[in-house]
């Protein structure tokens, strides 16, 4: 009998290590991309939150969870990753989603920004490049050159 119950501890214990672990030495970008919008379009968002930086977690839980009162996504495609030396890649996503109030299929390009942090993938920053404005997508940041003359 105790034998069992030894077994249900170390059964737990990997289970709960298995949980937690965001990701695995080795695993590629490309396979941290896929993961990461494959737990998104299914609104398994406390595991998506594994790829963010810790203190963004919580409440990117939070704002995904109230999006998807509205907002559902019905699919995704990586259209492209260009890195940006060994530590830092962007992401070109394609999403296609509606809202549940309106019933109307849209497309939004996405832009990712990933980091490597130690063996594990970051994503640090998620911009709408174009198409449709998608609620909880923030605008990229675009400076616009100053006009010669103007001030």
């Amino acid at each position: 009998m105790k034998w069992l119950a030894g077994i249900a501890v170390v059964t737990g214990a990997m289970a709960g290590c298995a949980g937690s672990a965001a990701q695995r030495d080795g695993e590629t970008l490309d396979q941290t991309i896929q993961v990461f919008n494959e737990n998104m379009r299914w609104e398994r968002f406390e595991k998506a939150a594994l790829w963010l930086p810790p203190r963004q977690r919580a409440q990117a839980i939070d704002d995904w969870d109230e999006r998807s009162k509205d907002v559902k996504i019905t699919d995704w495609e990586v259209v492209k990753v260009d890195p940006h030396g060994a530590g830092e890649a962007h992401a070109q996503v394609k999403l296609s989603w509606y809202r549940e109030s309106e019933q109307i299929v849209r497309e939004t390009r996405a832009v990712q920004t990933w980091e490597k942090h130690g063996h594990a993938w970051i994503m640090v920053d998620e911009t709408r490049l174009r198409g449709d404005e998608m609620p909880g997508l923030p605008e990229a940041h675009v400076d616009v050159p100053k006009r010669q003359g103007s001030r």
